[in-house]
């Protein structure tokens, strides 16, 4: 706080000292013309003393915005005020500043109201518009910050409406898998394959520890994600046994991407149990990653049942591949591309098309 004020501070300063600057050099240029024995350094000092004035003015002016602003009483009081406002400034100014110097040179005050009429509608009317540039600056200010406010808030939200939806899909995957694995084990278990059972149980704990450390993180690498993958797949190869084969083929590249958490986890879980657990053979998932044109490519292909075209966008837009399909949107809007082919008899392969983010 104390910096933003110094900051804040500084910055009045600095422009008002270029205002100065600028004003001296125009004034000194002009008047040369008429009065060549003029010298700048008296013009600087002279023009430095009327912008001293408004950068002490800067702070009240704005504060008066604040208290006071244009759309006060309808607007037409709200400018009124200020324009009045402007005006007094600029009189009281230079009357004052008038009656020193002439004081000072003793010239006689009966001119006073003569002298005070040339200088005032002559040469000074741009203290009124100081005046209303403090204004605008005022406004413009303001209109940046609520601004910039609107946009944090909505980052905010963005970022709760994240967790949201991550929380919502991390409980709608959760218990039905959590409920198929505990049963492996205790199937393991009445059979007395103990080993088994404490190793399933080991991997179900790795994958619930990666769950719980990234389950407020909104963005994971390829490479994370292939690490969650990992511990899923050994599971349901637990599961499945000699039925299930999953293979990655993902470059160096695609593993640096960073994807929404839980992106590719949803789309094996489709392949495994819509496509690989029907199937009465042996079924091989694949997961596919590269880079192209600076677009993240990914694929997940199973060899399952597959399903007619016509009955694609029903049959396997479950929990999975909706929210992936929403999330997308959501987050990448047009930018992002989700595709699902299928083919009886053929297998399913779902590609998604991503902006190539590190």
């Amino acid at each position: 706080m104390i910096e933003s004020r110094y900051t804040k501070w500084i910055a009045l300063i600095a422009v008002w000292t270029a205002v100065g600057l600028i004003l001296s050099t125009e004034v000194y240029f002009t008047v040369r013309v008429t009065r060549p024995e003029i010298q700048f350094w008296d013009v600087l000092a002279s023009q430095y003393a009327r912008v001293s004035l408004w950068a002490l003015l800067t702070p009240v002016i704005l504060w008066l915005r604040r208290v006071l602003p244009l759309s006060t009483w309808r607007w037409v009081g709200g400018v009124g005020f200020h324009l009045t406002l402007s005006l007094a400034v600029m009189s009281g100014y230079y009357l004052a500043r008038i009656a020193f110097v002439m004081i000072k040179q003793g010239e006689p005050m009966a001119d006073f109201w003569e002298v005070a009429w040339v200088n005032f509608f002559g040469r000074n009317l741009i203290d009124v518009v100081f005046y209303w540039a403090i204004m605008g600056a005022g406004y413009t200010f303001e209109i940046y910050r609520k601004y910039k406010n609107e946009q944090i808030k909505a980052a905010q939200l963005e970022s709760r409406l994240v967790q949201t939806e991550l929380s919502s899909l991390k409980q709608q995957l959760h218990p039905h898998f959590l409920f198929n694995t505990m049963n492996t084990i205790a199937v393991l278990v009445r059979e007395a394959r103990n080993e088994e059972a404490v190793s399933l149980l080991s991997k179900l704990s790795a994958l619930l520890r990666i769950s719980l450390d990234t389950s407020r993180v909104e963005e994971v690498t390829v490479r994370q994600e292939m690490e969650f993958l990992e511990r899923y797949i050994d599971i349901q190869k637990m599961r499945f046994a000699d039925r299930l084969s999953v293979s990655t083929d993902i470059s160096t590249e695609a593993l640096e991407a960073r994807i929404p958490n839980l992106l590719l986890q949803p789309l094996v879980e489709n392949a495994i149990l819509h496509g690989v657990a029907p199937k009465s053979g042996p079924g091989l998932v694949r997961v596919l990653g590269s880079v192209l044109e600076g677009r993240l490519h990914l694929e997940v292909i199973d060899n399952g049942m597959g399903i007619d075209n016509a009955k694609t966008d029903r049959s396997r837009e479950g929990i999975g591949l909706t929210n992936t399909r929403e999330r997308l949107n959501r987050i990448y809007g047009t930018h992002s591309q989700l595709v699902l082919k299928s083919e009886p008899g053929q297998g399913t392969t779902v590609s998604i098309v991503l902006p190539r983010r590190v």
